[in-house]
């Protein structure tokens, strides 16, 4: 009977399934003890702090224990969002935002592309080190230290003006941080120089991947350089473009935050005021910690829809998809 048993439980349904996952959890026990420092830190710096969305649905007034602030404050619902959504800052914010990440998206994103095919096209490998690593080093520079950059270049006194006034195309210094209409090309501009050498180097990645054979094929058919890289190369990055496509789309309310506040001052600030620098004055410095929490849940919300909105329309499209 006690055999019968063992037999019929060892054919239940799932247990061999259970059994073989419990073998590879054993074999592999170095592995995933590996990935418990990253296991951890994700659950507690990344799932962790969802808690604290409860925030953005009361009114959390801090003093004394944080615990009980937070857990005995007054439930409001929706109140915080309605604020955001009437008075008047809310379409401000979402103008600016929307202006700078859009006009980072559209140089921005094509920029470290034409690069990558730039540097491939490059035959000194000595050169083409070279200029890859000038191209990236910008990434690694700290928006401080750029800020003070790209404030000297386009001061009264800076190049840029003196560049502008030799070739005639203006009479005086143009006063770029004094009105707000030039700011979102400088955010866009600077966003685009700063981080499109760094970007490059997925593209590069994707390229070095490409099968030689399909260029010796190419040039046997009689294509030009520049025909390779129009039949062959691009198409090979097209999967690489559509997923950092969707993801550059996802983050299209991430306009950033230290280039804006580095950048900004009191005369430009109706046009470099974004959903970050307003959430950070508000939230830090005025203590409306529950009105910052809904503004940036709702940012969090709109950019989940518009990845999961982008991917469909990918995979639709060109039956290319992040998931």
């Amino acid at each position: 009977m006690n055999t019968a048993a063992a037999q019929a439980k060892a054919t239940l349904p799932g247990n061999g399934k259970s059994a073989g996952i419990g073998k590879r959890l054993r074999q592999q026990k170095m592995l995933w003890l590996m990935i418990l420092p990253a296991f951890v830190c994700t659950l507690f710096f990344s799932y962790g702090p969802l808690f604290g969305l409860y925030m953005a649905f009361i009114n959390y007034q801090p003093g004394g224990s944080f615990f009980t602030s937070f857990f005995h404050s007054e439930f409001v619902g929706l109140q915080w969002f309605r604020y955001f959504f009437t008075n008047g800052d809310f379409w401000i914010i979402m103008r600016n935002t929307l202006a700078q990440s859009l006009l980072s998206l559209l140089f921005g994103f094509p920029a470290p592309i034409i690069l990558a095919l730039a540097i491939n096209e490059v035959r000194s490998g000595a050169f083409k080190k070279l200029f890859q690593t000038v191209s990236y080093l910008p990434h690694f520079i700290s928006w401080v230290i750029a800020a003070n950059i790209i404030i000297t270049l386009l001061s009264s006194e800076g190049l840029v003006n003196k560049i502008l006034m030799v070739l005639h195309l203006t009479d005086e210094p143009i006063a770029f941080f004094q009105n707000g209409h030039y700011f979102w090309w400088i955010i866009a501009s600077s966003n685009t120089w700063k981080d499109m050498g760094f970007n490059a180097i997925m593209y590069l990645a994707a390229i070095a991947a490409i099968n030689p054979e399909l260029y010796e094929a190419a040039k046997v058919d009689g294509a030009s350089r520049m025909k390779q890289m129009l039949y062959v190369t691009l198409p090979a990055l097209k999967p690489t473009i559509v997923i950092l496509l969707i993801l550059a789309v996802g983050g299209v309310l991430n306009a950033g935050f230290d280039q804006q506040y580095l950048l900004q001052n009191d005369l430009v600030l109706q046009y470099s005021d974004v959903i970050d620098t307003y959430t950070y004055r508000y939230g830090l410095q005025n203590s409306m910690f529950s009105y910052a929490s809904a503004v940036g849940l709702f940012k969090s919300i709109v950019a989940f829809v518009l990845v999961l909105t982008v991917n469909h329309i990918a995979k639709k499209v060109n039956d290319q998809s992040l998931f």
